[in-house]
Parts: C-alpha cells; structure tokens; sequence
C-alpha cells in the first residue's frame, strides 16, 4: 500500500462503482463493487488513505518500510525496518522487529 493525506487521493474514473465496508473505526475499506478487487482504504484516526499501488500504474513504487511484521506469514529478508505494528507517528508502538 502507499499513504496519502485524504486531500492528495482523487478518483478519476470509475467513482460510481466503489463501495465502502467499515468493520472497524481504524478503516473503511473501499473495494470495486463489480470486481470486488481493493482499491484503497480511509484510515480516520490516521487521517490518512491507503491506496493500493496497483491502481496507480504510473506510480514508481519503492518500499520503504513493513508494518504489523509481528503477524507475517512470510519472512522477508530485505534489509528493510520491520515494525512490529506502525511507526509512532501513525500510532504504533514504534517498536521494530530484527531480521
């Protein structure tokens, strides 16, 4: 996923089509009602927006970081900081994770 302040993320096309499902008050997650593919995520208490990178084909993408490494299924050895949940400044722990 990438973040995004809410005011920086603007649907050009296919708006009619996206549905919201909130399960928890940390994200309403907004998915293509005739595909059902993910298309991003409000995080209010963030005040951020996840979008997935796929939707943005034009997007050189770099990760930067994993969160909530705590729960991988899939240990990655890339040399990148792993979080045990989010950073501080998102309102994690902040505590990382070694590789």
């Amino acid at each position: 996923f990438s973040l995004w302040k809410p005011e920086d993320v603007t649907v050009t096309a296919g708006k009619e089509h996206i549905e919201t499902f909130a399960k928890t008050p940390m994200s309403e997650r907004q998915f293509c009602k005739q595909c059902g593919g993910h298309v991003m995520a409000h995080h209010p208490p963030l005040k951020m927006v996840d979008v997935f990178v796929a939707t943005i084909p034009s997007l050189k993408c770099v990760p930067g970081v994993h969160v909530n490494y705590a729960e991988t299924v899939l240990p990655m050895k890339d040399g990148l900081t792993k979080f045990n949940d989010f950073p501080a400044e998102f309102g994690g722990s902040g505590k990382t994770i070694p590789e």
